[in-house]
């Protein structure tokens, strides 16, 4: 896919990486995301991804290739914009949320980016209305649901008005009801999107466009629901959609 640079949120060119004690997990691998694109990252354990998204905000720098965000180099001197620019969700919300209160943990990354006073308190308030947790702005994280806990994981990089929203694994360990409400957040969301995931319908319901990574190399890159429709690329990449799931 290619994407002009004035409407490309992310541009990865190869990109290559290899740890201390050896092991390659990135071979040149390229990818380009438009800005407003909703893109799942799909692949077997040990397939690369998490090091690929570590190097989006510049936790990892040391690999050959490049990679920018919004135009942006993501090396040393720029990385405390890049670190606004590409707000990742984790998988755990506790791994997220420190602070006493939810208002108070939304407002810990704006204000850490020098948003103070009443920009600051618009910030938090769009933030939670964005997710639908408003009216939870006082109380404890401790006393929320756990998908409560993830749309207030998901407020928090919000308010520090991204330009790339990386989603690792969000419907994990959520229930139905959980998992739907999360999802009518995301969709409605104006934000350039990356969801690293194995949840295979999930990725369908949300991204219209999936890459596979396997093994350090980018090996399929298309629509979702053609790549979903290709058993033997699944069972080559040792993906799996859940039993009796029909893409019809």
């Amino acid at each position: 896919m290619t994407t002009s640079t004035t409407t490309t949120s992310l541009a990865v060119s190869g990109l290559g990486f290899a740890y201390p004690d050896g092991h390659r997990a990135l071979h040149g691998v390229d990818l380009r995301i438009g800005r407003g694109e909703r893109v799942a990252l799909l692949g077997p354990n040990g397939a690369g991804k998490t090091t690929l998204v570590l190097h989006l905000n510049g936790i990892l720098t040391a690999g050959t290739g490049s990679v920018a965000v919004g135009g942006l180099p993501v090396v040393k001197d720029n990385l405390r914009e890049i670190r606004r620019r590409v707000g990742i969700v984790f998988q755990d919300p506790d791994d997220q949320l420190f602070m006493p209160t939810v208002g108070e943990d939304v407002a810990f990354g704006p204000a850490n980016f020098g948003v103070t006073g009443d920009a600051l308190r618009v910030r938090v308030r769009t933030a939670l209305d964005r997710v639908g947790m408003a009216e939870h702005a006082d109380r404890s994280p401790l006393h929320l649901s756990g998908g409560q806990r993830r749309r207030v994981a998901l407020a928090t990089v919000l308010a520090c008005e991204p330009e790339i929203l990386v989603l690792d694994e969000p419907s994990s360990n959520l229930d139905p009801t959980a998992r739907r409400e999360l999802a009518e957040v995301l969709l409605d969301l104006d934000v350039t999107m990356l969801m690293v995931t194995h949840d295979l319908p999930y990725a369908l319901q949300l991204c219209p466009r999936s890459v596979v990574l396997d093994d350090g190399e980018v090996v399929a890159d298309g629509p979702t629901r053609e790549l979903l429709a290709d058993p033997e690329m699944l069972a080559r990449h040792r993906l799996e959609l859940p039993f009796g799931f029909s893409l019809t």
